[in-house]
């Protein structure tokens, strides 16, 4: 799945008239290019979820023909749900299936290799699995010395919120790429408009949530114009 639903307000003026999933890097729009980072790794089926602007994403993808992939559309009529009430609300498109799945927003770019992560995913056999790093963010993951997720901290604010009771902890920026089992939708108690990170630090209460780190892969978030031209260095 991957999340191209949200307003895109840090990268005004180009979502005053385009979805920031829309946004060119280098001639590539960052739908196409995380649609081919994905498929790379021999993921050929996709839910992509729309609100903004969603005449343009359906366009963009019909016009390219879903770049040789089978693309899904979840759309997000009356307002976006978020990454939790987005991935909720697409749930049916993996009820059927017993394989996790990755999920991934649009504005993330990154050369993480997927199949590293999933072998890592199937060997501890969390309910998720979440990419972290080690770079600095004003919000991370908490986890302990297995990588199973054990909170969330604001480090401008100080707040915590603790799932389980871990020591030591160890901080992880999120990178945005998950891999899920099925099994985790039938667990979101929430309804609406949520975010996943919510959903996560609940469901840790009880069950297992992994961190994977993955220090030294290339990140940029493309949620902002600078970050553009920050894209463009790494993704030709």
């Amino acid at each position: 799945m991957i999340f191209a639903a949200g307003l895109g307000t840090r990268l005004k003026p180009f979502t005053d008239k385009h979805p920031k999933a829309l946004a060119p890097v280098n001639g590539k729009t960052l739908l196409q290019r995380n649609i081919e980072y994905l498929n790379s790794f021999g993921i050929t089926d996709f839910i992509v979820n729309v609100h903004h602007f969603a005449d343009q994403v359906i366009r963009h993808l019909d016009e390219h023909k879903n770049f040789g992939c089978n693309v899904t559309i979840s759309y997000e009529k009356d307002e976006p749900l978020e990454t939790g009430g987005g991935l909720k609300w697409a749930g049916w498109f993996f009820k059927h299936s017993n394989n996790p799945f990755v999920v991934m927003n649009a504005d993330i770019l990154t050369n993480l290799d997927i199949n590293k992560m999933l072998q890592f995913h199937l060997q501890h056999k969390p309910l998720a699995t979440l990419a972290v790093t080690g770079r600095h963010t004003s919000r991370n993951f908490l986890y302990d010395n297995n990588n199973i997720l054990c909170g969330w901290i604001n480090n401008k604010t100080g707040e915590k919120r603790i799932s389980k009771q871990c020591d030591p902890l160890h901080q992880g920026a999120f990178t945005c790429v998950h891999i899920i089992e099925p099994s985790l939708l039938s667990l979101i108690k929430q309804e609406g408009k949520f975010s996943i990170i919510d959903t996560y630090l609940e469901i840790a209460k009880d069950h297992t949530i992994c961190c994977y780190p993955h220090n030294g892969d290339i990140i940029v978030d493309v949620g902002r114009p600078e970050s553009v031209e920050e894209a463009e260095k790494y993704f030709y």
